[in-house]
């Protein structure tokens, strides 16, 4: 019985994909296949038949991804149109298959190249699966994201979080300090972004590394001659 009950699980998850949220069908085999990858591993790893075992919820690396996900929703409403594929994508990434989001996400860029948001997500997806580290296929994805649309946030903010945890603090201190400098007073995202930078500066001073000059701040507007 349990079995059926889980089969039925996955097919009602696979027809709100297609008919609901409408993936487009090149995106079916890929959705599929992540649930069977899923109905397949319960298979080989559980067991239905056990007493329950609850314990009290902790913070998990997924948790603080799921974070980053909505941190990355927030900041890219207004720059891209590929909602189905981040919805798929983002699903994948919040189990932990950055490969399978990458996969999705390739097949995205490549429909729909002029998207910002989802060259962001892609560069995240593959951030992901080298394990937090920054690859030169990660930094081409931010970088053409930043050509798309110069002014959101995405690119700049996820760069820097990849060249952080890949060591590179003062390249990454670079690209927030500019970011924050460009970013309007009431941007949603700026306290974190100070937060962010505040603990960048500490772990700059305590590994003895120099300090990167401070970006140039914004131009005032000019006023007219009296």
């Amino acid at each position: 019985m349990t079995w059926v009950l889980i089969l039925l699980i996955a097919a009602a998850v696979f027809a709100i994909l297609a008919f609901v949220l409408r993936i487009p069908r090149a995106g079916w085999e890929i959705a599929g296949a992540a649930l069977l990858f899923g109905v397949a591993g319960y298979a080989l790893q559980g067991h239905p038949g056990y007493a329950g075992s609850p314990k009290q919820a902790v913070e998990t690396d997924k948790t603080a991804d799921a974070a980053l996900l909505k941190q990355r929703q927030e900041m890219g409403d207004a720059f891209g149109k590929g909602a189905t594929w981040l919805t798929l994508a983002d699903a994948l990434s919040r189990q932990g298959q950055f490969r399978a989001a990458a996969d999705v996400l390739k097949t995205a860029v490549e429909k729909n190249p002029e998207d910002a948001d989802l060259w962001v997500a892609y560069g995240n997806a593959l951030v992901g699966h080298s394990d937090g580290l920054i690859t030169p296929a990660a930094q081409f994805a931010f970088q053409k994201a930043a050509q798309i649309a110069p002014d959101h946030p995405g690119p700049p903010f996820f760069m820097g979080l990849a060249l952080a945890q890949s060591g590179k603090l003062a390249d990454a201190r670079a690209i927030w300090a500019e970011l924050l400098r460009r970013s309007p007073a009431d941007a949603p995202y700026r306290a974190d972004l100070e937060s962010r930078l505040a603990r960048l500066d500490q772990m700059l001073a305590a590994s003895g590394q120099a300090m990167p000059p401070p970006a140039a701040p914004a131009p005032e507007a000019s006023t007219s001659a009296r």
